[in-house]
């Protein structure tokens, strides 16, 4: 015999059965078989409801197998949050809510035709073409009117009915419907929902990538209103934000192929350095991606945020914990609603009769078989009955619960203030709420403001979405046990908790999922076109230092870039210093000079009056001494630190020992050939021969240079400069600027030039009196000084003017300069003093007078030397001799003509 038990369960199985195939009810069939497949509850106000109690079917059926929590535990609720309205006294007070839920199975299409039950009392019915078999009239089982919708779960399902109801002005309230595609209160206006839609989700999902340094990454959705919105949400703020680049954005099919998820995987693969995949997919899709990933040996690579579709569930990781952690899931702000678990936990077949799919979940439950007709027939596993939720099966109250309520509770709240509006005093409904208009009630859902069932606010804006608030998790594995833990949370901005993320790598570091590695400092970006978070880094070269993040701009021309090129620092300022051997050399030489001429100065002042300091011509002598003495000096001015007064002397004493030098050796070399020319006409001595007159041309031509100088100083009032162009290397390292004193080139060459004049024009004068007796008044020492003086500045033209763009150029023009100054002077010094100082000193016995001359008898000797150096060629030596003897001077018929070569003091 069957047991009553069985018997009922049998009955609650077929009914199940019933509910999961699509029928269409026949107005003549009796009203029990009418809501066999879904669940009725009377009531003054009936509320429909929609739930995805089945999954969606395979090879052409609606529906698949039971959805114990995202069907059962969301129905549950709705029948729990009724029961409880209907209880409080001060929530529609003597009016009782009733119920028509139905199943969605998962299935847009199939959810489309099962709403139409709730517009039916809406629909005029045509029975004049409806006759009994008895001919009486027929009798039409009343519909019941359905005043509000609670659901449905996916967002495809509610776009699908909200499409429907707003035919008919039935408000929606939805408690998982996110899509953003639903805000749009032009096409679903009759649409409201408990929980914040994707544009919050995707908001918050980018603000985790970004605090994670996440910027190059791909996003995964599944087709269906709810992926693709979701992932275009997130595309369309990331693109507004322009902080994180898209590297691919795949779609997950409605019906997967074989082998579709390893594709995808190795899609993925194609971008490895956007390890971050977004994903906005169901949690079957989530599942056979994990796997798919695991079977690609893809474990740790890729780094998963999952929208609240993943959320905290189980169902998408089990067997696939490896791969999926370190997952970081987001999940609208809930909390475990107590007084449903024990409503929940104390359901039974006995107690429960309403619910016309409880059997096929107490099987699937406990793993057991109702009867002859229950669900698993392979299960050896007799049903008792006395099986208990939580006891004996595992229990864990699903994600939504609270929305559910919340969603209920939202309609009763308009509902009773629109009774307290339409009804005021009176108990029960009123006349006015007798026919309910959806237009009117939709307005008073949208202005509730309630705490929910987890004392959260239920409010809703004016396109009918709740506030965003979302807690953050992430999927770790700590000693081997794996769970989802609350890392941060997100209330239109991100608070997350950085110290409590773990990785599958065990890294305290985060991993990366980026385009391009970070430029060093010194480096730009140079954007790759059309993806902005792909660059390369350009090293800002030469002179140029990071302005941003983007550009390189050149250095003031004073400055340069520091070490990091970041900024510009000024360019090191340098000088010709005393210890630097280009100095050390040229001082060396003019220390000799100056104490070999300051020798001289004193051998000539302590043997003043002796023949050959007189002969010399004492005065003249002198002034070519101090121009000597200056060309020395004028080393210590060109190595000393610039300075106005520096800069003063630079100017005055460049070209002044040179001028007095040459100024003196002109006017001896002119008056040497004015008075051998003078004697080749006449006896008479030529002007201005005197010392006197020699020291009036002499300082006119000084004069000239000082003339010179001045006119300079009131152009051009000596000051120094800093020069950053002559040292500035292509490595701006060793850039350096030179102080200096403003004497350009041109000033170098004018301030020279002249003293250059008189040395050209003296050494003409030596060569022209190469001629006179080697002995007479230094004409000889002179030209040699002067060709010597002369090769020494040609050799300086090009080593100065030569080494113009070299690195090493104030050094070596500086020494050049300086070493030229000193050479010309010790050559004068050589040639001219010495050999006197070596006379006076170490030979006194030399240093006697001869016999006096008149000027007559030194112009004839001169005369007859040339003449003797004329007819040498022609003539024998006696003839040369004797002819000449008796031309010119009779004495000489009696001595030896070298008699008349003497030296005239």
């Amino acid at each position: 015999m069957v047991s009553a038990f069985e018997w009922y369960g049998s009955l609650l199985l077929l009914t199940g059965v019933a509910g999961s195939v699509s029928q269409r009810t026949d107005p003549l069939v009796p009203p029990a078989p009418e809501y066999a497949h879904s669940i009725r509850l009377d009531g003054d106000i009936i509320l429909g409801g929609l739930f995805p109690v089945h999954a969606r079917g395979e090879r052409g059926a609606p529906c698949g197998e039971l959805k114990k929590e995202k069907g059962i535990h969301r129905l549950e609720a709705m029948l729990f949050a009724i029961d409880l309205i209907n209880k409080d006294p001060d929530l529609l007070p003597n009016v009782t809510l009733g119920a028509r839920i139905l199943d969605t199975c998962s299935r847009d299409t199939y959810a489309l035709e099962q709403s139409l039950t709730f517009v039916q009392a809406l629909i005029e019915r045509d029975s004049t073409d409806v006759r009994c078999t008895s001919g009486e009239q027929p009798i039409f089982a009343k519909p019941d009117k359905i005043i509000g919708v609670i659901g449905a779960a996916a967002s495809s399902v509610s776009i699908m009915v909200a499409n429907i109801l707003r035919l008919f002005k039935i408000p929606q309230i939805s408690y998982a419907s996110t899509a953003p595609e639903l805000s749009d209160n032009t096409r679903y206006d009759f649409f409201s929902r408990v929980v914040p839609p994707d544009s919050y989700q995707a908001q918050a999902m980018l603000d985790i990538v970004t605090a994670m340094g996440w910027n190059y990454v791909s996003t995964l959705a599944s087709e269906g209103n709810y992926g693709e919105s979701g992932v275009e949400a997130f595309v369309q703020i990331s693109r507004e934000s322009g902080g994180v680049c898209i590297a691919q954005s795949l779609k997950i099919p409605r019906e997967p192929r074989l082998g579709e998820f390893d594709k995808i995987i190795l899609r993925l693969l194609e971008t490895p350095h956007a390890r971050a995949i977004v994903m906005f997919a169901n949690e079957d899709d989530i599942r056979r991606v994990l796997d798919a990933a695991k079977r690609n040996n893809q474990t740790g690579h890729f780094l998963w945020v999952g929208s609240d579709s993943w959320g905290s569930k189980i169902s998408p990781v089990v067997q696939q914990e490896s791969v999926a952690e370190g997952a970081i899931t987001i999940l609208p702000k809930r909390a475990s609603i107590e007084a449903f678990d024990r409503y929940f936990k104390s359901r039974s077949l006995s107690n429960n009769r309403r619910n016309v799919w409880f059997a096929e979940f107490w099987e699937e439950n406990f793993g057991c078989k109702l009867g002859m007709h229950g669900k698993r027939p392979g299960s050896p596993k007799k049903c008792t009955g006395l099986e208990k939720v939580g006891r004996d099966s595992t229990y864990e109250q699903e994600g939504k619960v609270q929305f559910v309520m919340d969603a209920v509770y939202a309609m009763a709240h308009a509902l009773h203030r629109m009774h307290r509006d339409l009804c005021s005093g009176y108990p029960g409904l009123c006349p006015r709420m007798s026919n309910i208009d959806g237009k009117e009630l939709l307005g008073y859902i949208r202005n509730v403001s309630f705490n929910g069932s987890a004392k959260t606010l239920v409010v809703f804006n004016e396109n009918g979405d709740a506030p965003g608030r979302y807690d953050i998790y992430q999927y770790q594995i700590t000693n081997g046990s794996a769970e989802y833990r609350i890392i941060g949370h997100w209330t239109d901005q991100l608070h997350l908790n950085m110290n409590a993320m773990q990785w599958a790598s065990r890294d305290s570091s985060m991993p990366a999922s980026v385009c391009s590695l970070p430029c060093q400092t010194g480096e730009r970006k140079k954007v790759v076109k059309g993806v902005p978070c792909c660059w390369h880094c350009e090293r800002c070269e030469g002179y140029h230092y990071q302005a941003s993040e983007f550009t390189c701009q050149l250095c003031p021309y004073e400055q340069r870039p520091d070490q990091n090129r970041t900024s510009c620092q000024p360019i090191p300022i340098i000088k010709l210093e005393w210890h630097s051997p280009w100095a050390v050399v040229p001082v060396f030489i003019a220390i000799l000079g100056i104490l070999a001429t300051t020798f001289v100065v004193v051998t000539f002042v302590r043997y003043n009056d002796t023949p050959i300091v007189r002969a010399s011509g004492r005065e003249m002598s002198y002034v070519l001494l101090t121009g000597i003495f200056l060309c020395y000096v004028t080393t210590f001015p060109m190595i000393a630190e610039p300075g106005v007064a520096v800069c003063s002397f630079r100017r005055i004493f460049l070209g002044l020992g040179m001028c007095f030098s040459y100024a003196a050796l002109l006017t001896k070399t002119n008056r040497i050939h004015r008075i051998f020319e003078q004697g080749k006409q006449s006896v008479a001595a030529p002007r201005f021969i005197s010392p006197a007159s020699q020291l009036v041309i002499t300082f006119s031509l000084i004069s000239v240079q000082l003339m010179g100088v001045f006119v300079w100083f009131v152009a051009d009032p000596p000051h120094t400069v800093v020069d950053y162009g002559e040292q500035r290397t292509q490595d701006p390292e060793n850039a350096r600027g030179v102080l200096k004193c403003d004497i350009s080139d041109l000033s170098l060459i004018c301030s020279l030039g002249y003293s250059i004049l008189l040395m050209v024009t003296c050494t003409v004068y030596a060569i022209k009196t190469r001629g006179v007796p080697e002995t007479f008044n230094e004409a000889k020492p002179i030209g040699f000084t002067m060709y010597t003086t002369c090769i020494i500045w040609l050799a300086f033209i090009p080593i100065f003017f030569g080494t113009a763009q070299s690195a090493e150029r104030m050094y070596i023009q500086t020494t050049t300069l300086t070493v030229s100054l000193s050479l010309s002077a010790s050559v004068s010094l050589g040639m001219l003093y010495m050999p006197k100082v070596y006379i006076i000193i170490l030979h006194p016995e030399q240093n006697v007078p001869k016999r006096k001359r008149s000027f007559k008898a030194i112009v004839t000797a001169a005369t007859m030397t040339n003449k003797l150096s004329q007819l040498a060629s022609e003539r024998p030596n006696g003839e040369v001799k004797t002819e000449l003897c008796e031309r010119l001077w009779k004495p000489c018929l009696y001595k030896n003509v070298d008699f008349y070569l003497f030296l005239i003091i």
